[in-house]
């Protein structure tokens, strides 16, 4: 699934005189990964006139100085320094090589210009970082990798991370989720310029979907960046995440890290950008999902295994999140499965290639979801990877906007790939 944001007037600037919207950039930098640096490379630089897709014409850039060592210890040396980006209608950075550790100033600023120029600036994976560190993802709509998602809401609170989509289209910023969502957003780039039917045909050349459904809502697992797994607090958030099947509130989990419920809140706040009740029930609602798409208990137990005081506070709370009710979510799961893959039983988790885990937990024979006892708890080996992203997995707060929100239904603009 695709977050398209409507246009508005500070999103369609004109292209300053000297950039042409046909010239795409890609800034390229020392220890980035090499699949993510060639996605953009492969879309835009390959000349496929012949199968009717409108070329366009690219410029590498170093974003320092190089040679530039990449994956497995290649050797770049990129054509273009930063002084090419002045060209370019579209400018792209394809990943980060760290999440932690800042970008070149001088990178940063020729960003920012071009931006500031009219030219589209476009992230993918963990290129979203260095997008966000020259400030132009403060107050927009945002995507990466959902394993990093975590760490770009705690690390730049103005922007509105949605680890839930496979790319998020802002109008003159975009960004991707990881990976092969880089192919979904370039492909998206290619439509918006030139219609479905050149999209189509370099879906064709590449071998991949036109537009893909769904998002990265089934890759999700419970991991912790380790900058917050590390912290004491993590350990309550692990008994919470164990504990999910059992009616308690905030004030239980204050009780257990020995503090007040204000300390408790503002110490949550600081960790994870967002309320600790606000998270509480979206791992509940994440956690009554994975019942409802691996077991075949009813909506009233699933509420009951979800630690809901009663069914009609699921169906409340997850319709706020997901916008459907249980029941339709889990026909609409079922309905866009094969029925092969419904009966086959792996434990790939998230990796599984469909990025749906196969098995019907509930049934005699049958496992639980993965990482899950059959009653939906989380047994107790887990607890420390369970406590992971799970505090960043938070929804945005009744009247207000916290800094990472799983769904963004609030946002203007509409959802494509359905």
């Amino acid at each position: 699934m695709s977050h398209d944001s409507t246009a508005t007037p500070d999103t369609a600037r004109k292209l300053a005189g000297r950039r042409r919207k046909e010239i795409v950039a890609v800034l390229l930098f020392s220890g980035g990964p090499i699949f993510e640096s060639s996605i953009p490379l492969s879309v835009f630089g390959v000349d496929r006139q012949d199968a009717g897709v409108p070329r366009y014409r690219l410029l590498v850039c170093g974003g320092e100085d190089g040679p530039l060592r990449t994956t497995g210890g290649l050797e770049l040396t990129a054509p273009h320094g930063l002084e090419a980006i002045s060209r370019a209608g579209t400018v792209v950075v394809p990943a980060w090589r760290s999440i932690t550790s800042p970008p070149p100033d001088a990178a940063l600023d020729a960003l920012r210009r071009a931006h500031e120029e009219g030219a589209r600036i476009v992230g993918l994976c963990t290129g979203a970082f260095v997008l966000a560190a020259a400030g132009l993802l403060d107050s927009r709509p945002a995507t990466t990798h959902w394993m990093y998602a975590p760490t770009l809401a705690k690390r730049y609170p103005s922007v509105h991370v949605d680890p839930r989509e496979l790319f998020v289209d802002d109008g003159d910023v975009l960004t991707s989720a990881g990976t092969a969502a880089g192919i979904d957003l370039c492909l998206h780039i290619v439509r918006t310029d030139h219609g479905n039917e050149a999209a189509g045909a370099l879906a064709r050349r590449l071998v991949v979907p036109p537009r893909r459904t769904g998002g990265q809502e089934r890759y999700l697992d419970r991991s912790l960046p380790e900058e917050i797994g590390a912290d004491p607090l993590a350990e309550v958030v692990a008994w919470a995440l164990e504990h999910l099947h059992e009616q308690f509130d905030v004030e239980t989990l204050a009780a257990r890290a020995y503090m007040s419920r204000r300390t408790f809140d503002r110490r949550f706040r600081s960790l994870t950008g967002s309320a600790p009740l606000q998270w509480l029930i979206t791992q509940r609602v994440l956690q009554a999902q994975r019942l409802l798409e691996t077991s075949d208990y009813s909506v009233d137990e699933v509420a009951g295994r979800c630690g809901f005081r009663s069914p009609v506070a699921l169906r409340g709370h997850f319709r706020r999140q997901l916008g459907s009710s249980p029941a339709a979510y889990r026909a609409a799961y079922r309905a866009r499965r094969p029925q092969a893959e419904r009966n086959q039983t792996v434990d790939d988790g998230p990796h599984t290639q469909g990025g749906y885990p196969p098995g019907q937990a509930g049934h005699p024979g049958q496992p639980a979801p993965a990482g899950l006892h059959p009653d939906g708890s989380v047994p107790h080996q887990s607890r420390r990877t369970a406590a992971a992203g799970a505090l960043g997995l938070a929804a945005s707060a009744e009247g207000g906007r916290e800094a990472y929100v799983p769904t963004r239904a609030s946002v203007p603009g509409q959802r494509s790939g359905t």
